[in-house]
């Protein structure tokens, strides 16, 4: 009052008195402080409103959520299930889009490429040895006839050579199961991430899983087993497309070209994508490697600037050339083998090889796996290395008999026929054995076994505890979501209050007068004596605010 008082009675600051004084004051600082809320409320509204969308979702299942309720642990442990399932099968299908890996090749797809190329890379790979093959025919046919001299080819010998060849797919299968075991493994490990909320319940379904799959595999193994055997048990050499005596014999002018490039047709693309040539730019002095855009075809190498293939940078013919694993470099931290021509000569322009490199072991192989399907085979190794001239000259000098020549020739004939037969049917039967009783019988076992094998433990309850970490994930997420909500009701009500036209309810009434009479000047008090008119300050100012003292 005395402030209020003082302005009143001054005869420099009576005219505007209403606008002094820390009445005055928390009046406009009021106001701007409620227009600075009028401002910023709809962003921050806005902004919790998005947080606390994106907690809903996430906080659905645990309004309500108990977790010693055992009828909530039973329908969490059944959605699981059916989450893990319904991930299994969508691994090994590829059917659905959501989570797809777009880094490398899982679960189904990887499966495949280990069928279609791996697979039939390694059967290739065993067939490729031609003078050790000729070798051994040579020794049988001799064998055979013993301290005779011999006048017809024996079939015995055939015989002999084929089951030697048959016994060799054993290997391949077995590695192509070993495979797909472990494919599948990672597959269980991946879909059984979502199950981490309970890890003793993910550890125990894991476990029966993979459990489940290894028994099978010795089942898919033995199986396999019997494949080979049954191959081995009876030749059958009236086959429709078995070539037989009389044709091996008058085909022996096309033993070099027989069976080494499989299902070649002519000029046939094989294979295109980008691979890294690594010791061009080593050559020209400027060091690393440049990526190429390669079409090989079932008889040509080329390579373009790009994808487009319209820039053509060269085609290298693949008669006569090898190909050979290389160690990476440090200028190359890709997976290298190199292609050269195993006579010495250049292989394109001044280069004895051409060095090539993929950033994947998988796309190396795949690669690898289609230069044998053009003919492009692994360079010959023996225990100490790379068979060299002496031997292959001792070997020339092994056959110098024109008639052991010429069955040794009907008998590859006849054994690069048979063999293609039963290596078809190999490449054909190993997969749908694989898929069979492995593959198609997990995902039978996953969808309705898997459940029964966890009731059957009688450790559910523990098997439902939450981990640590879960819980307190949970409740900090709780206490976000009720934090967001408790916010926006807050913003709600100040939101009423500012621009609903109740900005003068925020103010603070003055000096115990109400709000709603309007200020009016009081009379001049007649008892005390009246103040002198105070002299103005130099230049026409009025005097310092300074209260009266009493």
């Amino acid at each position: 009052a005395a402030e209020r008082k003082f302005f009143l009675s001054h005869p420099s600051y009576r005219h505007m008195a209403d606008r002094c004084g820390t009445v005055f004051l928390q009046k406009q600082l009021n106001q701007q402080l409620t227009n600075h809320i009028r401002e910023t409320l709809p962003s921050l509204r806005d902004k919790l409103q998005r947080q606390m969308l994106g907690l809903e979702k996430e906080v659905a299942q645990y309004k309500h959520f108990q977790p010693n309720d055992p009828s909530i642990k039973t329908k969490a442990m059944l959605q699981m299930i059916q989450h893990l399932q319904q991930d299994f099968e969508r691994a090994i299908e590829g059917s659905g889009a959501d989570g797809v890996n777009t880094m490398e090749l899982s679960g189904g797809a990887k499966i495949n490429r280990l069928f279609h190329e791996r697979f039939p890379y390694e059967i290739v790979k065993m067939e490729i040895d031609e003078k050790v093959l000729r070798k051994e025919i040579a020794f049988a046919i001799r064998n055979i006839h013993g301290i005779r001299v011999g006048l017809f080819t024996p079939d015995m010998a055939f015989e002999a050579i084929v089951k030697t060849q048959i016994g060799r797919l054993r290997e391949p299968s077995l590695k192509c199961i070993d495979l797909v075991v472990q494919e599948l493994t990672n597959v269980v490990r991946a879909v059984t991430e979502k199950m981490q909320r309970y890890p003793r319940l993910r550890e125990e379904a894991e476990r029966i899983i993979t459990t489940y799959i290894r028994e099978k595999e010795q089942a898919c193994k033995e199986q396999v087993m019997l494949l080979v055997d049954f191959q081995l048990a009876y030749m059958n050499t009236n086959h429709e497309d078995f070539i037989g005596f009389a044709n091996a014999s008058s085909d022996s002018q096309n033993a070099e070209n027989t069976g080494k490039k499989l299902g070649k047709v002519t000029n046939q693309v094989i294979r295109k994508g980008y691979m890294a040539i690594n010791n061009l730019g080593v050559m020209k002095g400027i060091g690393g490697s440049r990526s190429y855009w390669f079409v090989l075809s079932s008889e040509s190498l080329s390579w373009y600037k790009d994808g487009e293939e319209k820039e053509k940078k060269f085609m290298l013919p693949l008669e006569q050339l090898k190909l050979r694993d290389l160690e990476s470099s440090f200028m190359s931290r890709g997976h290298m083998f190199a292609i050269y021509n195993p006579e010495g000569r250049n292989v394109f322009k001044d280069f004895k090889t051409l060095d090539l490199s993929c950033e994947a072991q998988d796309d190396m192989d795949s690669w690898k796996a289609s230069f044998l399907r053009a003919g492009v085979y692994p360079e010959k190794q023996t225990s100490e290395g790379t068979v060299g001239e002496g031997e292959e000259e001792g070997e020339r000098r092994e056959s110098v008999d024109p008639q052991l020549e010429r069955q040794v020739e009907t008998i590859r004939n006849l054994v690069d026929s048979y063999m293609k037969i039963v290596t078809t049917s190999c490449k054909d039967q190993v997969p749908k054995i694989i898929m069979f009783l492995m593959v198609n019988d997990a995902k039978a076992f996953i969808n309705g076994e898997l459940l029964a094998a966890l009731y059957s433990t009688g450790d559910t309850q523990n098997m439902m505890e939450e981990s640590a970490d879960e819980a307190l994930k949970r409740e900090e997420m709780l206490r976000m979501y009720h934090a967001c909500k408790e916010a926006l009701n807050i913003i709600a009500e100040v939101s009423n209050v500012t621009l609903g036209g109740g900005a003068s309810k925020m103010s603070t009434p003055s000096y115990g007068q109400s709000n709603a009479a309007p200020a009016r000047r009081p009379p001049p008090p007649s008892a005390s004596p009246r103040l002198p008119p105070a002299r103005p300050a130099p230049g026409g100012l009025p005097p310092p605010l300074v209260p009266s003292r009493r």
